[in-house]
């Protein structure tokens, strides 16, 4: 055979085993697309996204919903393409979602706010870890993700921790599940607990101060505006800053995270013994950087940052498919009375360390 019909045959080759992998992943693809796709589009109705349901947690719900009934009958073909949504694509939507913040956001809350921000994710996450594991028995991945998303973003930093972990999907669902139930009980509390402030003085700074204590404390983005806005449009200002800044922190955490693990390996306690880079966290740092350098335009971020979302979406649309509820029930109350313990120390806690702090 000449040298042109190798190559001519090792090019067919590679075509057909492109064209394979493309119809082994597109069912899976498609379904958790159009489960993210419809969570998106709901998302932006009045009765969810005044409620603080994001396009994350209804893409979880949908996801279940369809993963627990209609799923199971076509679970096979469309394995690789949930497996690709689940991994991939939730790699890709961590990186993008550095596009939301950039170093400027910093100076919107200052130094005081910076502060109370790591104080409430380390002594957050130090609390789930402590108490979940000795306390309630939980098996140290569930509640490390469990301190993740309550600490830092809510179902985000749960998605994005997961693979440091790698964790199994019920373990997620279930983070996310604790992070809707009291983050959903925020939106509600908040507000009065504002009102409450305004005889105590507890926290200082006025509306300011309270927002960065919204910002600091409550656990999704969609929750800290709902909560906010309550209040009024300076809250929500302040409260969304001190979020972001919040969320910046993700990357460090999952740098640290895994550097631990690495430790632990090192010492015989957990199994390897290298340093797994979560490079997705690199390039969400990168992404911050970039968006802090260069000046997007308007329509273009917007564009970026509804992609992004859609790509999560697509990803908590593939863990919903791949939990079972059965699963969930077996977690039992534990979880759920360890996030309620994590919501009792981000309100009353957090309303000490922004005395002390602001």
């Amino acid at each position: 055979m000449s040298n042109s019909s190798a190559t001519h045959v090792a090019a067919g080759r590679s075509s057909q085993g492109k064209a394979g992998f493309f119809r082994q992943v597109a069912p899976g693809l498609l379904l958790a697309t159009a489960i993210g796709v419809a969570a998106m589009g709901l998302a932006g109705w009045d009765f969810f996204a005044s409620r603080g349901l994001s396009a994350l947690t209804l893409a979880i719900v949908l996801g279940m919903l369809v993963g627990n009934t209609v799923y199971p009958r076509i679970a096979a073909p469309s394995a690789a393409g949930v497996g690709v949504a689940k991994q991939t694509l939730l790699r890709a939507g961590v990186i993008l979602y550095g596009l939301r913040l950039t170093w400027q956001d910093i100076g919107g809350v200052g130094a005081a706010g910076v502060a109370i921000d790591a104080v409430m994710l380390l002594s957050t996450f130090g609390l789930a870890w402590l108490v979940g594991t000795r306390v309630f028995k939980l098996d140290r991945t569930s509640a490390w993700l469990i301190g993740a998303g309550g600490s830092i973003c809510g179902a985000a930093a749960v998605m994005a921790t997961a693979p440091v972990l790698r964790a199994k999907a019920d373990q997620v669902a279930v983070a996310v599940a604790t992070v809707v139930v009291f983050g959903t009980v925020s939106m509600f509390l908040y507000p009065f607990l504002y009102e409450l402030n305004q005889q105590w003085g507890l926290i200082p700074g006025g509306t300011h101060g309270f927002g960065v204590y919204v910002g600091s404390t409550v656990h999704e983005v969609a929750q800290v505006i709902a909560a906010a806005r309550a209040v009024g449009t300076e809250a929500a200002d302040t409260a969304v800053i001190a979020k972001m800044v919040r969320v910046m922190m993700l990357a460090p955490f999952l740098l640290g995270l895994s550097a631990w693990l690495a430790w632990e390996g090192a010492r015989g306690k957990a199994e390897g013994s290298s340093l797994c880079i979560p490079w997705f966290a690199v390039g969400f740092i990168a992404m911050v950087v970039f968006n802090s350098l260069v000046r997007i335009p308007d329509w273009l971020m917007s564009a970026a940052i509804d992609f992004d979302t859609l790509l999560l979406a697509i990803a908590m649309a593939a863990l919903g498919l791949t939990t079972h509820v059965g699963a969930i029930r077996r977690a039992g109350m534990r979880p759920l009375l360890l996030a309620g313990l994590l919501f009792v120390w981000l309100v009353g806690g957090g309303a000490l360390v922004n005395a002390l702090i602001g």
